[in-house]
Parts: C-alpha cells; sequence; structure tokens
C-alpha cells in the first residue's frame, strides 16, 4: 500500500467513524472567513466566535476596522490570545486586500483561481500561512477544495505514518492536499479535515493517546512505537 493509498483509506474509516458528511459550521464571505481565522490562532473557537462579533459590533464595517486606532481593535478582540498581535495584523491584512484589488475589500475573485493559486494570493498576505489560506477557502461560503490541517489533523497524519514525523504544519499540509484525488468537491475535502480532527480531538491526544480504541490502529505506525 502506498503512502497516499493508506492516506485515503485512513480519510474513508474516519470520516464513516464520525458522522460524514459534516454540516459546514459557517457561511462568511471569504473576507471575514480570513479575520475570523487570524483571530483564530491559538484561541478556542467559542472565544474567536465571540471576539468576532464584538469586533463586528464595535466596527460594523472592515473600512472602520482598518480606520480606527490600532487600541480600539485590540480592545474589541481582547478575550483572544496575543489580541496586540492580532490587531494591527488584522488591520495590516485587510489594508493589503483593498490595495491588491484596487480598493476593494472583496475576496470573491479566488473563486476564479485554483487553489494553489488562490492559496499563493492568500499567502503574500503577512501573517497568512497553510492553515489560514485554507480556512479561507474551505470554510468561507466559496468552498473550494482545500484542505485545513490544523494541530490535530498534523499529529494523526504524523503518527499514522502518511507525512513525516518532523514536518512543519505547512508541509504536512502539501503533502495531505496532493494525495487528494481531483475530483472531490469542497464538501468532501472540508469532510477530510473534519475526521481527522476529531480522531485528534476524540482519541490521538497529543498525551496519553487512546491506542485501545482506535480504528485505524492496524494502518497507523504509533502503537508500534509504544
Amino acid at each position: 500500500m502506498t503512502l497516499r493509498e493508506r492516506a485515503l483509506t485512513i480519510d474513508e474509516i474516519l470520516c464513516r467513524e464520525y458522522g460524514a458528511p459534516f454540516e459546514p459550521f459557517g457561511y462568511r464571505d471569504p473576507v471575514s472567513e480570513l479575520v475570523g481565522s487570524l483571530l483564530s490562532h491559538r484561541t478556542k473557537n467559542p472565544v474567536t466566535r465571540s471576539a468576532f462579533l464584538k469586533l463586528t459590533e464595535t466596527l460594523p464595517t472592515w473600512e472602520e476596522v482598518i480606520d480606527a486606532p490600532t487600541e480600539q481593535v485590540q480592545s474589541a478582540i481582547a478575550a483572544v490570545t496575543y489580541p496586540e498581535v492580532k490587531a494591527p495584523r488584522i488591520q495590516e491584512a485587510l489594508r493589503q486586500v483593498r490595495e491588491r484589488r484596487g480598493g476593494k475589500l472583496d475576496l470573491e475573485f479566488l473563486a476564479d483561481l485554483s487553489v494553489r493559486e488562490a492559496r499563493d494570493w492568500l499567502e503574500e498576505i503577512p501573517g497568512v500561512g497553510a492553515k489560514t489560506s485554507a480556512a479561507v477557502l474551505s470554510f468561507s461560503r466559496l468552498r473550494m477544495p482545500a484542505l485545513v490541517v490544523d494541530t490535530h489533523h498534523q499529529r494523526v497524519a504524523q503518527r499514522s505514518g502518511i507525512v513525516p514525523p518532523k514536518a512543519s504544519i505547512e508541509k504536512a499540509s502539501q503533502i495531505l492536499q496532493a494525495y487528494l484525488p481531483e475530483e472531490w468537491d469542497g464538501l468532501r475535502v472540508y469532510d477530510s479535515h473534519q475526521g481527522f480532527m476529531r480522531h485528534g480531538q476524540r482519541v490521538c491526544f497529543y498525551r496519553h493517546p487512546a491506542c485501545d480504541r482506535c480504528v485505524i490502529r492496524e494502518l497507523c505506525d504509533f502503537p508500534q512505537k509504544t
């Protein structure tokens, strides 16, 4: 079995185990998803959602977010981790979008690009890496087939041997994206992310993984090393 075959077999098992197809959790426009993704770094989802709502209530348009004093943006998102870093980063990301889009704060055009082209465009924005670019394309209403790889997903992929054990999240994202069949649409790729992520959250813990109840144990390198 090749690594790609193993990856797709694991994907199928995890999707079945956790109940795919999964209902997308949001339908934001891609600019809103960009802001939400930048807020989410090292922050739990409920806190991220609360901070996003507070920001949009305080400053209802992205133009207002750009023009506001950074201290006001920071105050609005104070609940997230590192608000002093994220406030100027969000403002700069929005400025970059507006400048590169000829004055428009709009990312709908990304739907006309390939996933790789769209991710490359987004990753030119300071602070936007592999996870954020994929989230903008996959989690927004664009529903493009970009695979989001978070730390849970990465851990499952590394322990199961389908990506190298020391691969960065960016490298893991590239490898795992390349395994996906070209015919998969955005929702099927979203299911792949959800299956791996849920397994990492519920079974393949960072410390003391529950290998005794792991549905992919027979395809995983990790139990043989413990």
